[in-house]
């Protein structure tokens, strides 16, 4: 996990192209780190017995077929009666047959892919992606004011994101760029996060117009026929629990589906609000709701890579805002990730998405709890992985910060143990002997660089010199850390003919694009 994992960027394979342009050369001079995905080399753990998976199996297809799901789109309904659901208006029960036939479609790993080819990853199986989160109208700014979102936000978290070796994506929203007109923001948000990084980005979703338009500025990037086979996005699409998939999330996951870019299907779920007040119980239900979703995508387009996904939280019972790092917040992880097993399906569950306000204990807390949940339960796409304050409603450049180097440290967690240099470490033993020490054994000096997790924004030294250094705090370095990425980043620059092109498209949608919502 040091710089010789950093890879330099190389021309694209021919087989993509972008403003008709073959072999497109990256600009930048020196190479930024990148880790591969995260391959996990230590076991999954299973809160329950293989029992008690099959019995919330069970039941989630009775929910479907004796409850239903609510498919509110014309087009949908058409597709599930053709296909042979029990279609009541806008309710469809689903055979359970038929539903797991359709879940079977779908690959239980595909390759995500960056327009820097050596940024592509792997999605399923015993990999895991770090990406960060997703749709903060508000940010905790390097100034710690916590204030609206702006485009410059915007586009310095893209620069952040891709300056962080231990993150795999630029995901898209990462905050609102709140000055920019409603109906054309969705250009400038996908606009940033081709231009300031080449890592794999996430879509819109907000409507069927804002869908197509990222597909086709993914097009030009990669070349149209490209993106209509090869994932080069991932989309969220969330059911509306209890059991509802509104036709908003449904266009866009028409779109997306028929281009073969994953979605993830991920009920958005308050539990003891949204769900029973029972962690079980709303497992139960938000499975039938990822089910459900996932079956409809191979109506779209059978053997389409899809996302078996969740969000679950648990509501405060006195207030009902909803709480950050629970304990059973974590359970359900488990569970989940049990039957993402079960299905062999990629699987989405979150990381650091935190209640607190601040980059404080509190975060610290709630975010060891989520993110030791997310990965011995095996998830694959770890989203809202850096930056989450406030229950979502926030973007931290601090937080952003220690969370990126916080990854480093997963890596070396989740990586697994090496015996690769016992051997030496046993000679080095018996040079020293008793009484001595080994800073200045061979072996020392061949791995102090990499034996350990070494983070820079921790600080370890003593109160003393903590002190004559300013006695800053965490929040404090991990704003300090942002500033400097900032400082250092350098744009991983497109071919002009396909930046000209991406410009060039943006001005005509936006001449026809409103500056208000009907």
């Amino acid at each position: 996990m040091n710089s010789t994992n950093a890879v330099q960027i190389s021309e694209e394979p021919s087989h993509r192209r972008g403003g008709g342009r073959v072999g497109r050369r990256a600009m930048r001079s020196a190479p930024v780190a990148s880790f591969p995905a995260l391959v996990r080399n230590i076991p999954v753990y299973e809160i329950v017995p293989d029992e008690a998976v099959e019995l919330i199996h069970q039941e989630s297809l009775a929910i479907l077929e004796e409850v239903g799901c609510e498919f509110r789109d014309d087009e949908a309904i058409a597709l599930w009666r053709k296909a042979g659901a029990d279609v009541t208006d806008t309710r469809v029960r689903l055979d359970r047959h038929l539903l797991m036939d359709l879940v079977s479609k779908i690959p239980s790993e595909f390759t995500l892919n960056a327009r820097n080819p050596q940024r592509s990853v792997k999605v399923g199986g015993k990999n895991s992606i770090f990406v960060p989160m997703y749709g903060a109208p508000y940010v905790r700014d390097l100034d710690n004011n916590r204030r609206y979102g702006t485009l410059e936000d915007l586009q310095n978290f893209h620069k952040l994101a891709y300056m962080a070796p231990a993150l795999h994506s630029s995901s898209s929203i990462i905050c609102e760029p709140m000055e920019i007109a409603v109906p054309k923001r969705h250009l400038h948000i996908i606009h940033s996060a081709l231009k300031h990084s080449d890592k794999p980005f996430m879509g819109i979703v907000t409507s069927k117009d804002r869908a197509e338009d990222t597909m086709e500025m993914a097009g030009i990037v990669f070349g149209a026929d490209y993106v209509r086979d090869n994932p080069v996005l991932v989309s969220i699409t969330n059911c509306n629990s209890p059991l509802v998939w509104d036709a908003t999330m449904l266009d866009a996951m028409k779109v997306y589906a028929r281009h073969n870019q994953p979605l993830i299907l991920a009920p958005f779920a308050l539990c003891g609000a949204s769900t029973s007040a029972s962690a079980v119980g709303a497992v139960a239900q938000v499975n039938a709701e990822a089910l459900a979703g996932l079956a409809f995508t191979q109506l779209i387009r059978p053997g389409s890579p899809q996302i078996y996904g969740q969000f679950m939280v648990t509501v405060d019972m006195k207030t009902g805002a909803p709480m950050g790092g629970t304990p059973e917040a974590a359970q359900m992880m488990y569970l989940m990730g049990a039957l993402a097993r079960k299905y062999r399906l990629p699987w989405r569950t979150s990381g650091f998405h935190v209640g607190s306000k601040l980059n404080d204990a509190q975060a610290g807390y709630e975010a060891n709890m989520l993110m030791h949940a997310a990965i011995l339960a095996g998830a694959n796409y770890i989203w809202h992985s850096a930056g989450w304050l406030e229950a979502g409603l926030t973007c931290g450049y601090s937080k952003f910060a220690t969370d990126c180097e916080q990854l480093v440290g997963w890596y070396k967690y989740a990586g697994g143990l090496s015996f690769d240099d016992f051997k030496d470490a046993m000679a080095a033993i018996r040079e020293v002997g008793p009484q001595g020490h080994f800073l200045g054994t061979q072996h020392t000096l061949d791995h102090f660089e990499k034996a350990f997790f070494m983070p820079t924004l921790m600080d370890f030294n003593s109160f003393e010199q903590w002190s004559a250094e300013g006695a800053k705090d965490h929040d404090t370095r991990g704003r300090e850390k942002a500033r400097n990425m900032l400082k250092d980043y350098e744009e991983p620059k497109l071919d002009e003919g396909v930046a000209e092109g991406l410009r060039d498209f943006m001005a005509r949608r936006e001449q026809r694009l409103p500056d208000t919502v009907n």
